[in-house]
């Protein structure tokens, strides 16, 4: 995975500031009730200064204290109504916002090639998306409506105390602000390391859980349930670890901020009882000076957790923003047409081709399919037979030559209508943890009810569905794992007829199945493939005698071509391969008939 060097606060939400200039409107409304609210919360001390110098004064008609309190808790609701309707106002711009940018992380990860998703571990991406999406919305309102306001708040409370007092006081404020401030960054920065361990180990603890539970019977087959405990224990003993100090850190970054503010205001204290006592300064302003600097403790103390926040989110919006850097391997020309399906004549022209430089899959691989003609290619495993499958799909790029589709490099084209004019089934039929209906409705999702099952009539699949005591509506299971392989077999074929695709691929799909069962699919095979363009990837050379051509591949290349017939006239490595495949199988098609 691609590795981003840290992200700044500012480089994030220059990122995200697209998705919520969106609402605009609704960002300025809430920014001026949040500047009312904090109006509110400084004018609340004012009050009180100017009640309590009333108070001690000689009595005075009740109408001027009551109009005092009246105003007083005016102010203090007005600083909680203002503070909730902003939240109401912003919910929805915070809410769609990490909507938008973690559904553009997973369009991006479908968008990526087939390289990348090989190498990904499911758990840990999954995990890195999840606190990317609650760390998008937190970094916006904790940076717009609390680190902003703040400072405003902290700016008209030196503002009143410059106006009212001599320079001691704002000088005192001054340097317990600055003082705070720069204590929180530092350790703040030096603790950080903690936090990305314990991300880092949560990540990899959640990557070893999904894929041990993945592969549940692997782990029964084989009894290593003990062997898995200790992988998954090893990384949370690292989450622990990291945990355990990032926590003690936090112990000494809360006491200091709480030291610095208690010095703070016991000076500014000291110097106000000593104005009382000179008689420069009344009980009001005695009280209004802790009372501002109580308010101000606050949202320091506020300040620094939000700064600490602020930094997670960084670091979990950093692997975020990681998978987004992902680069696209295959990727649409910006004017890129869609397919013209005339016929479906499929063509590889000189094809060269790679997964690594030092070690060439196909070298000039040149062959043609005729509209309508089934044509297959067979081969010893790692001849590179399933690479010309993934190079039809565009999973990969050719590395040299080019492949078309009736004319039209495929290259040249966009990929969601290349994509939809081949349908495959393969070897490894992989169904979603969904009901039968889904996973058949899956080739095309706005087909109705009734050709889903004219579809799964045509796989021969309808009557096993029907004998279910939930029909359609049975759930399948994680990968499938509920049904049987010719079952999920007759599922994927349901799948493909009901997409209804002008070019077919067939990649091994019967291989893993018993004999008795691969005849039968086999059949079905024939039947959907019947005038359409077909390219089968076999193993076993029995189910492909009827094709119109067949291809031998050795090591990348195309050393044999022809007919069934002709390929055993030449007595070549077509005819060895068919020898010693018959030989094979004389003994299971025996049992099959014992069986019968």
């Amino acid at each position: 995975m691609t590795t981003t060097p840290p992200a700044t606060t500012l480089s994030v939400l220059r990122r995200l500031w697209p998705e919520v200039w969106r609402y605009r409107r609704r960002v300025g409304v809430a920014l001026l009730l949040l500047v009312a609210a904090k109006l509110a919360n400084v004018g609340v001390p004012l009050v009180m200064k100017d009640l309590i110098d009333h108070l001690d004064l000689k009595p005075s008609p009740l109408l001027i204290p009551l109009g005092l309190l009246l105003a007083y808790g005016a102010l203090r609701l007005s600083t909680s109504l203002f503070q909730e309707l902003r939240q109401i106002v912003f919910a929805r711009v915070l809410a769609r916002t990490s909507r938008n940018i973690t559904l553009r992380v997973f369009e991006h990860l479908h968008s990526l090639s087939l390289r990348f998703h090989l190498d990904r571990r499911t758990g840990g991406v999954a995990r890195d998306v999840e606190r990317g999406m609650t760390a998008t919305s937190d970094l916006l309102d904790w940076t717009i409506y609390t680190i902003l306001p703040t400072l405003l708040e902290i700016a008209l409370v030196c503002g009143i105390l410059i106006a009212h007092f001599d320079w001691t006081f704002t000088a005192i404020t001054l340097a317990t602000l600055v003082a705070y401030i720069a204590f929180t960054f530092t350790v703040t920065e030096w603790r950080m390391r903690w936090y990305r361990a314990a991300n880092t180990a949560d990540t990899e603890a959640n990557e070893r859980a999904v894929d041990s539970l993945l592969n549940y019977e692997t782990v029964k087959y084989f009894g290593n349930e003990r062997h898995e405990f200790a992988r998954y224990d090893a990384s949370l003993i690292k989450l622990e670890e990291a945990t355990v100090r990032s926590l003690k850190t936090l112990a000494v970054l809360n006491v200091g901020q709480a030291g610095i503010v208690s010095l703070g205001l016991t000076l500014l204290l000291w110097r106000a009882a000593a104005g009382v006592v000179a008689g420069t300064m009344t009980l009001g302003d005695f009280v209004l000076v802790n009372a501002f600097l109580l308010q101000l403790s606050v949202p320091l103390n506020y300040l620094g957790m939000v700064y600490r926040q602020v930094k997670q989110a960084l670091i979990n919006i950093e692997r975020m923003f990681g998978l987004l850097a992902e680069a696209r391997e295959v990727e649409d020309a910006p004017d890129a047409p869609p397919l013209a399906v005339r016929g479906g004549e499929v063509r590889f022209e000189q094809v060269d081709f790679s997964y690594d430089p030092a070690r060439p899959i196909l070298r000039g691989v040149d062959f043609r399919i005729p509209a309508g003609h089934t044509l297959a290619v067979v081969g010893t495993t790692g001849a590179g037979k399933s690479t010309l499958a993934r190079l039809l799909f565009r999973f990969y790029d050719v590395g040299s030559g080019r492949i078309t589709i009736d004319g039209q490099d495929i290259r040249e084209v966009r990929q969601d209508s290349l994509r939809a004019a081949i349908g495959i089934v393969p070897q490894d039929t992989v169904l979603f943890n969904d009901t039968i209906y889904y996973n058949i409705a899956y080739g095309r999702p706005d087909a109705s009810r009734e050709d889903v099952i004219t579809a799964a009539r045509a796989a021969h699949v309808h009557a096993f569905i029907e004998s279910l005591p939930q029909g359609y509506e049975t759930t399948v299971g994680e990968r499938g794992l509920k049904l049987s392989g010719g079952e999920k077999q007759r599922v994927a074929i349901a799948r493909t007829l009901l997409k209804n695709p002008a070019i077919l691929v067939f990649d091994e799909a019967t291989s893993a199945l018993d004999t008795r069962t691969e005849k039968i699919i086999q059949s079905e095979l024939a039947e959907i493939a019947e005038h359409r363009t077909t390219l089968i990837i076999a193993h076993r050379l029995s189910t492909i005698v009827h094709a119109d051509q067949i291809l031998v591949l050795e090591h990348g290349h195309v050393v044999e071509r022809g007919t069934h017939e002709e390929l055993l006239a030449e007595r070549g490595r077509y005819a060895h391969l068919w020898n010693l495949q018959q030989r094979e199988q004389t003994p299971a098609v025996e049992e099959a008939a014992v069986q019968v």
